[in-house]
């Protein structure tokens, strides 16, 4: 049976106009029966609709706001904005020494939500003067929330409803933190190929490490500090669909890219693990941002290491395909 977060099935935007969608109650409410998932089935059962059975989209957006205000309580408990810029700032180191010192250089981030992540880059200043901060997110209310947010705390950044691949100026780095998952199938691979035929010099995107213990520790910290059942109920739903140290190597294997891995699965402590990076970056940036990450770059690894014991049997045979198609590509 498929996992699915009530989250992506309660908010429907069209990608294109980015108009929002009426979503029908007993629609999500049957597509959670038919998945297995009675549980979440019933959460849903108890939100508002109207006599259309159209679920009330204020009621979603306050309950949206909500469980995402929670989720940054919780970011900032587990001190995300620390291990992020433990990777972004030798990766900004590496593009300054390619690019230039006096360069203007723009982070975007994808899906940001609240605008936790820009809005703690913006307040420390962790990532130095000379990198303009935007958070993108097809969520209007979500967006509208982030901005209010920014400018009561007097922060230098900005957040954009829309999607982040139409910006009209062009992103040197895109980020994105508990957003991989989303990503099903082929459209994983559309993800990063987007970014690689962009003018982007390179993508770092957090997501939950897939190990054993990862579902069992998010139903730990979200049964402790959420307090709607929806963020509880996703936050489980989020480990469990989390990637594969092999499948986003493999699918962030595409021409013009290096595919990096930072702690992956074997080198990291799966106590600890919550978060962990998967980089793409031009070709030539790899030697800077080694020397930049010091003794850190231990922890990055492409395909190479993960190939050197020999990949997981099942993916043996698409794994030396898709390596070889995007050898032959750069």
């Amino acid at each position: 049976m498929p996992h699915l977060e009530i989250s992506d099935l309660i908010t429907v935007t069209d990608p294109l106009s980015g108009a929002r969608m009426p979503v029908r109650r007993g629609d999500v409410v049957r597509r959670l029966d038919e998945a297995g998932d009675p549980r979440a089935a019933r959460i849903v059962a108890g939100l508002p609709a109207g006599p259309d059975d159209v679920l009330d989209p204020l009621a979603v957006d306050r309950l949206m706001i909500g469980v995402h205000t929670e989720l940054q309580r919780l970011s900032e408990e587990l001190r995300i904005g620390e291990r992020l810029v433990h990777v972004l700032d030798p990766l900004f180191e590496a593009i300054r020494e390619i690019a230039g010192r006096r360069g203007r250089f723009r982070l975007v981030d994808i899906g940001s939500g609240l605008g936790y992540l820009v809005r703690w880059l913006a307040s420390t200043g962790a990532l130095g003067p000379n990198v303009e901060l935007i958070g993108v997110d097809l969520d209007a209310a979500l967006v509208a929330e982030a901005d209010r947010l920014a400018r009561a705390e007097g922060l230098d950044c900005r957040f954009v409803h829309g999607n982040a691949f139409d910006l009209p100026e062009i992103a040197t780095v895109y980020v994105s933190t508990g957003v991989l998952h989303h990503f099903r199938g082929p459209a994983l691979a559309e993800f990063f190929e987007a970014q690689a035929d962009s003018q982007a010099l390179a993508f770092c995107h957090f997501d939950i490490a897939a190990t054993r213990l990862a579902p069992v520790g998010a139903w730990m910290f979200h049964r402790a500090r959420m307090r709607h059942p929806l963020g509880r109920h996703d936050g489980v739903v989020s480990a469990r669909r989390a990637h594969s140290d092999e499948t986003l190597l493999r699918a962030a294997t595409v021409p013009g890219i290096r595919p990096l891995l930072y702690e992956p699965k074997g080198l990291s402590n799966p106590f600890c693990t919550t978060l962990r990076p998967v980089l793409g970056i031009r070709p030539y940036l790899e030697d800077p941002l080694r020397q930049a990450l010091g003794r850190s770059s231990r922890r990055l690894v492409g395909a190479e290491h993960l190939t050197r014991g020999g990949p997981p049997r099942h993916d043996a045979a698409s794994w030396s395909a898709s390596g070889a198609a995007s050898g032959a590509g750069r």
